[in-house]
């Protein structure tokens, strides 16, 4: 039977199907414009088309995919705008989010995001795929920690926005925002909220500046 998610297995299916796709939008594996096909991406991640269409739709409402005029199902195209109008909103909410996550930390809890970004720093040539991973740790953390779940929740969404976009540019830095994530590790750690607030707001800054120029 396809025409409902009645029973447990098949909405956790639903929401492992959803958490797939996502990363493929996330990160360009499923890039802004791809024609979604629920039956070839059903058969794909195999599964059926009823935990298929209730993950699609679930992306749909989100805005992350959008359909034409002819009803055709495709992934959201980020435009620069898109960009810029999200990264303006992170700018207004996530120096304010280290400032009040500041008080929360603890140096045990930061020490595995320390430890990330120091092989990251050391390694010449490192894996981007565990730069985005140290990048989506970090901001998470902060944002969480900020005990402001209004705040975590569109700080989450506005971020989807901009790592979509950054990850398609054709020009990246190998190692982006070491020096800057190390200054709001340290602003963490010293539980200093005006200068995890300042840090925060110099590297969203630096990102954005990184990112026009690379256009």
């Amino acid at each position: 039977m396809d025409d409902g998610l009645n029973e447990v297995g098949d909405s956790s299916l639903a929401d492992e199907t959803y958490r797939s796709l996502l990363a493929d939008i996330l990160s360009a594996r499923l890039a802004g414009g791809s024609v979604v096909q629920q039956r070839r991406l059903a058969t794909k991640h195999a599964v059926s088309r009823s935990p298929m269409r209730h993950a699609l739709g679930r992306l749909e409402g989100e805005g992350l995919l959008v359909r034409n005029e002819k009803g055709v199902l495709s992934v959201r195209v980020i435009s620069l705008k898109d960009y810029l109008d999200s990264l303006t909103m992170r700018m207004l909410l996530e120096p304010t989010a280290a400032a009040l996550a500041s008080p929360h930390v603890s140096r045990l809890e930061l020490d595995p995001l320390t430890r990330m970004l120091d092989e990251i720093e050391a390694d010449p040539e490192p894996d981007p795929e565990v730069v985005w991973a140290f990048d989506d740790a970090l901001h998470n953390y902060i944002a969480s920690e900020s005990r402001n779940p209004f705040m975590a929740t569109t700080i989450g969404e506005m971020r989807r926005y901009t790592t979509i976009f950054e990850r398609q540019l054709p020009v990246v830095r190998a190692k982006p925002g070491v020096r800057e994530h190390r200054a709001i590790l340290l602003a963490l750690a010293a539980n200093d909220a005006e200068a995890a607030r300042r840090a925060m707001a110099d590297h969203l800054e630096v990102v954005r500046q990184g990112v026009l120029a690379n256009y």
